[in-house]
């Protein structure tokens, strides 16, 4: 049976969609049979695996509002062993339409359940909001992974989305676990990169990954060309950084199995 992993932090710019794209690839090298669900109206992870945004006919949306079953939201990527569900720019209705719906947390989580046993992983790449799609996501979840800027405010705002993922551990999923909080876009020339880290390792300990994602030009650049940092520069250092993750995913998983 798959594991479903929400890729969460209200906080923009931290890595969220870069992690998803590339950390789905990746696994897909380890030949992990992987889904990626974009669930942010900037569709980014959608562009970022090279599907045409503006081609997007049926996706999220229509899973979210449960207008189609999810085996026909899929799509193929050019990413070995990567589907995609995608994205679109009318994503950002659906918030306001599902707000009087009855179980409208639920909404995801009855949409994949019957995915479950197709695929090693499901990622869901999350809005950089704690609004109804990211709890849609953080309900659907098995586990959430919490990708953390090496920068100066890295702590702002993470004690909320602690809350709020323990209050959808309350209401809402009580199974639902920390995967681990991933360091990203480090620098080791900048004091400030090693403060965060240090920080944040004194402060999470053994639920900080042992990967951290160096700042990379290449890394930067896939997704302008709708590639993976796999599919782009296998020999870059953002690949090795996202080779590296996958594997310590997959060991962490086999290990609590």
């Amino acid at each position: 049976m798959g594991k479903i992993i929400a890729i969460a932090n209200q906080k923009g710019g931290v890595g969220k969609t870069t992690t998803t794209v590339n950390l789905a690839a990746s696994l897909g090298v380890l030949e992990k049979k992987v889904l990626l669900i974009d669930a942010d109206p900037q569709a980014n992870a959608t562009s970022g695996l090279g599907i045409e945004v503006e081609s997007v006919d049926l996706g999220t949306y229509q899973l979210l509002e449960h207008t189609k079953n999810a085996a026909e939201t899929i799509l193929e990527t050019s990413s070995p062993n990567v589907d995609l569900i995608p994205a679109h720019i009318d994503l950002v209705a659906i918030e306001i339409e599902l707000v009087d719906k009855e179980d409208r947390e639920y909404m995801l989580k009855k949409a994949i359940s019957e995915l479950r046993n197709t695929y090693d992983y499901i990622l869901i790449d999350c809005a950089p909001s704690l609004g109804l799609l990211t709890l849609n996501a953080l309900t659907a979840a098995d586990s959430v992974i919490i990708p953390i800027q090496c920068e100066y405010f890295a702590l702002e705002g993470l004690g909320k989305l602690l809350n709020t993922i323990k209050s959808v551990q309350r209401i809402h999923n009580p199974d639902l676990d920390i995967e681990g909080m991933l360091l990203t876009m480090y620098d080791s020339r900048l004091r400030l990169s090693n403060q965060v880290v240090e920080e944040v390792r004194k402060h999470f300990a053994d639920m900080v990954f042992d990967t951290i994602i160096q700042r990379n030009v290449r890394l930067s650049e896939a997704p302008s060309y709708g590639e993976s940092i796999i599919k782009y520069d296998a020999s870059s250092k953002g690949a090795a950084n996202y080779l590296n993750m996958a594997n310590e995913l997959v060991k962490k998983n086999m290990e609590t199995v």
